[in-house]
């Protein structure tokens, strides 16, 4: 088999694969088997004559050759898409931007950034999605992202290890502070001192994100009152006083009423870089004019 009779499904499903970092992931995506999905990448294989993927304990990794399938499975796939929406009648797509982000961006810095891209250019459309680090920069990886905001704590090592890098821009770099309920003895003065941290209750977050939320290198055992994945209503439970918990400087202005973002002090500083990361490639005009408001969101956050 020739790699040119790959066909146009099992390319979706290997772009998939490469997107979701596992089989099992990427059939429930599709809504197929994890049999079939298996099927279509071994299709593939067969059709390029190499693997394409390594499989590891904790999901699959795109070997050098499917790199470069996955890269030119995108740019089919898109084709064809364009292709589609053409013959529907509908707009061709060549306006549109796919922008990844992490949780708390969500919460200001995206919205902000959106807002003033309509206003200066409203032909522009921006689909957006919320995301885990890996799973933005897989995405990036495999062509159906255009732009990913990231988040990044020290010794800021690179997103992933796969070449070539990713272009990696910091829109800011700022403290990571505490929020705490007003009537909190906390919220008395201008900052917290780290040692007043210890033996507080926590509002952290889930899954993968469990530690995110408690203040990094506590010489204790935290205790995590509440668990919580959206950050607004991790700072509705501050507001209600039902615990504490750790926020990026960037969403001071997004605390809901009864709740004091304070920075902390005493301890090793505990910085946090948000980075507008893609592929090292020519951006599109609307790309770049969605980065060009992305930069100003931060600087002026």
């Amino acid at each position: 088999m020739a790699f040119t009779d790959a066909s146009l499904t099992a390319l979706r499903v290997f772009r998939e694969v490469a997107e979701r970092g596992t089989l099992t992931a990427a059939a429930a995506a599709l809504g197929y088997t994890q049999s079939a999905v298996s099927r279509q990448v071994a299709a593939l294989e067969r059709a390029a004559g190499t693997r394409l993927l390594e499989r590891r304990h904790d999901g699959v990794r795109l070997t050098p050759a499917g790199h470069v399938v996955v890269r030119r499975a995108a740019a089919v796939v898109d084709q064809v898409d364009a292709a589609a929406r053409e013959l529907a009648g509908l707009p061709d797509g060549h306006g549109t931007v796919r922008l990844g982000w992490f949780a708390s961006a969500g919460a200001g810095l995206v919205p902000r950034a959106l807002a003033a891209l309509r206003r200066t250019h409203p032909a522009i459309t921006v689909i957006t999605r919320e995301g885990s680090t890996p799973a933005l920069v897989r995405a990036l990886r495999a062509g159906t992202l255009d732009l990913a905001l990231l988040a990044s704590a020290p010794p800021f090592r690179p997103p992933d290890a796969e070449t070539p890098p990713l272009h990696l821009l910091t829109l800011t770099e700022r403290g990571l502070c505490v929020a705490v309920p007003a009537t909190h003895p906390l919220a008395r003065g201008d900052v917290v001192d780290v040692a007043d941290l210890h033996g507080q209750r926590w509002i952290a977050g889930t899954g993968d994100n469990l530690g995110m939320g408690v203040w990094p290198g506590l010489d204790e055992r935290p205790e995590v009152a509440h668990t919580a994945r959206d950050w607004l209503a991790k700072l509705n439970l501050v507001a209600a006083g039902c615990g504490i918990t750790t926020v990026p400087a960037s969403l001071t202005s997004v605390v809901p009423a009864g709740v004091r973002v304070l920075p902390v002090h005493g301890g090793p500083e505990e910085q946090r870089r948000l980075m507008l990361a893609r592929l090292p490639s020519p951006l599109t005009e609307p790309a770049a004019r969605l980065a060009d408001a992305l930069r100003a969101a931060a600087r002026d956050a």
